[in-house]
């Protein structure tokens, strides 16, 4: 079993030898041969995955040697991937929901010129994210972290000929770096304190350290910062609004299963050092929370489709990050696993509306698109029902989850437990209102514009078949998780090997069924309320509501661009702009005039070259005679 395991380390090879493929040959590939070979690549990663599965239920946690990167004296730093629970169940996800991403992209990516150039790039993103993932070193991980984030700027920018895609691009690439250098000062701090950069060894080591020791609670807060610029969290979320610049299907990639939760996947992975620094760890949650809620109310008042699940994007990751950061780490994992499913769904319903109206994006324009695009507005309802927390269904079990990890969680009993879970409920209610809105909008009432609705049409079975598929899971993988007093809880047991430990009080089961009473409250007034504002009383109230000043600063995003225009951009372009300013003026017209001194210097020494010997002679005896007068005056004022 453990060799069958080890077949695994090939998935991201397999990425990567498809993106080769298409990025080589691509052009030369007829019809959708270059969406099919990179599908095949990720499928065969996928199969891998589910094997590395079954091996590591029989034998567990297995390593596989890569070799020695740096050898220094004493020190090792080998390179290596760490296949257990954890990884392979990321791979999993990557490689599942990517390959149905991969599948749809054939349709809708079809007749465009950068096809295969496009599955280059979608093939190069999947190894990136299963480096991440599987890597037992955070070098290492740091090369897919960076991977993942170079491929984000490819993929953003893919049609890059628009200046509004590659300024989306460039913003996406800018923002994540300034994660990624907390993500170097954690690891440089790592090594100081902990003299390896071995995931695992530092897991181990961390309960060595006084509880809440300052190096610990520095490295925690340092992988925050990393964490926050890839998985979008307050301060350094303002780039995944933008990244909706790209095709539908990456924004599903990105969005869904793949780099939005390498955050999450970090802070999870390094478990052992935040179950030892309750300041950072609590930091983590209170950030967390915050942007969940303050994303949540910006996506009630955007109109672009995709930019609502942008923000609702934002809004569940957070709930992901609070949970971790928790200490609940099965219950982050468990929401990555449902918004997986639920928000890929819910990305590529969108794409299906965008290629069905020619590429129409404002919601305001669409409307009762369900009559005509059944099965699109089928699993979009089903989607939408998931991410509002409606019981039964995958998002309803793992935010229960995450909201009973605030209330059990021991380290957040000084930092306001009871107000995190308050906001947080307040944050799932606004989503099942939003959500609401979204789908009401889009596939239900009354046509706003004849034209697009007599446009539209059903999606090709290439994009509805995934549709279908993401829609059945979104029904079922939340019972891999359900609540221990109802069902034994396979998604916690699976976990169990890799969790760190952290004081988790288990809550009665009263409690419980309040949690979940309460959850299904929320969901039904937040449901309800969307349905009294846009269905019952025809969007009057919405219209009220738009006027009001909270209501522009919802849709302004609170500002943060702006904000930061002033801070950052702002000075940095008026920086560039005197450093261009000084090479215009100075440097070059500094180079340029020497140039014209040139023929001027030339022009007088020839004036010296008069070709008669006398005169070259004499110009000979005039300089040993200033020579000699030179020693002279030395020789007396010496």
């Amino acid at each position: 079993m453990t060799d069958l395991v080890r077949w695994a380390a090939l998935a991201p090879f397999l990425a990567l030898a498809g993106a080769v493929i298409n990025g080589l040959f691509g052009r030369s590939l007829r019809g959708n041969a270059a969406g099919v070979v990179a599908s095949l690549a990720v499928a065969a990663g996928f199969v891998l995955s589910a094997l590395a599965f079954l091996g590591v239920r029989e034998v567990g946690a297995v390593r596989v040697d890569l070799g020695d990167f740096l050898v220094a004296g004493d020190f090792t730093l080998g390179l290596g991937f760490h296949l257990d629970q954890l990884s392979v169940l990321m791979m999993l996800i990557i490689t599942g929901v990517g390959l149905l991403i991969h599948v749809y992209s054939i349709g809708y990516m079809q007749g465009d010129d950068g096809f295969s150039r496009y599955f280059a790039k979608l093939n190069l993103f999947v190894a990136a994210m299963l480096v991440l993932v599987m890597a037992d070193s955070y070098p290492l991980m740091f090369v897919g972290w960076e991977g993942v984030g170079v491929c984000s700027f490819l993929l953003i920018s893919f049609w890059y000929e628009d200046l509004a895609n590659a300024n989306a691009g460039r913003k996406a690439f800018i923002v994540n770096r300034v994660g990624d250098v907390g993500f170097l000062l954690a690891m440089f701090l790592t090594f100081r304190a902990f003299g390896t950069l071995d995931v695992q060894a530092v897991n181990a080591a961390a309960p060595g350290f006084a509880y809440g020791a300052p190096v610990l609670t520095g490295i925690g807060l340092l992988f925050l910062v990393a964490a926050a610029g890839k998985s979008a969290q307050l301060p350094l979320h303002t780039w995944l609004p933008d990244a909706m610049a790209g095709p539908t299907p990456v924004s599903a990639l990105i969005h869904a299963a793949t780099m939005v939760t390498a955050g999450v996947y970090l802070i999870a992975r390094t478990g052992g050092v935040f179950a030892n620094a309750p300041d950072a760890a609590a930091t983590v949650v209170w950030v967390a929370v915050l942007t969940a809620l303050m994303a949540a109310i910006v996506a009630v008042g955007q109109t672009d489709i995709k930019k609502i699940l942008a923000w609702s994007t934002i809004s569940q990751v957070g709930f992901m990050v609070a949970a971790v950061g928790a200490g609940a780490y099965w219950a982050g994992i468990f929401h990555v696993l449902t918004h997986a499913f639920f928000k890929a769904l819910l990305f590529l319903g969108a794409g299906s509306v965008i290629h069905a109206l020619g590429g129409e994006q404002d919601v305001r324009k669409m409307g009762g698109l369900g009559r005509k695009m059944r099965t699109t507005g089928v699993t979009a309802l089903i989607g939408t029902l998931a991410i509002a927390g409606v019981p039964f269904l995958s998002g309803y079990f793992s935010k229960d989850a995450i909201l009973g990890a605030l209330l059990s969680s021991g380290p957040l009993g000084g930092y306001g437990a009871e107000a995190l879970f308050g906001l947080l409920m307040v944050t799932a209610g606004l989503t099942a209102f939003y959500m609401f809105r979204w789908y009401y909008l889009v596939f239900a009432g009354e046509p706003r514009s004849k034209a697009e609705f007599e446009r539209a049409h059903e999606s090709p079975a290439v994009m509805t078949v995934p549709l279908v598929i993401l829609a059945v899971g979104s029904v079922v993988i939340g019972y891999l998780g359900l609540p221990a007093f109802l069902a034994p809880n396979w998604l916690q047991g699976w976990l169990a090997p890799v969790s760190a430990e952290v004081d988790l009080a288990h809550l009665s089961t009263s409690a419980e069924w309040l949690l979940l009473l309460g959850s299904v409250a929320v969901a039904a007034i937040g449901l309800g309320l969307g349905y009294w504002v846009y269905a019952v009383g025809g969007g009057a109230l919405a219209r009220r509501f738009a006027a009001t000043p909270p209501a522009n600063a919802s849709r302004g995003a609170f500002g943060f661009d702006a904000l930061y225009r002033v801070l950052f951009t702002g000075p940095g372009e008026a920086g560039a702009a005197g450093i261009a300013a000084l090479d215009r003026d100075v440097v070059d017209r500094g180079v340029s005039g020497s140039a014209g001194l040139i023929p001027l210097l030339g022009r007088l020494l020839v004036r010296l070259q008069s070709g008669y010997v006398r005169a070259y002679a004499f110009a000979m005896l005039l300089g040993a005679a200033a020579l000699v007068l030179l020693v002279a005056l030395i020789g007396v004022f010496a």
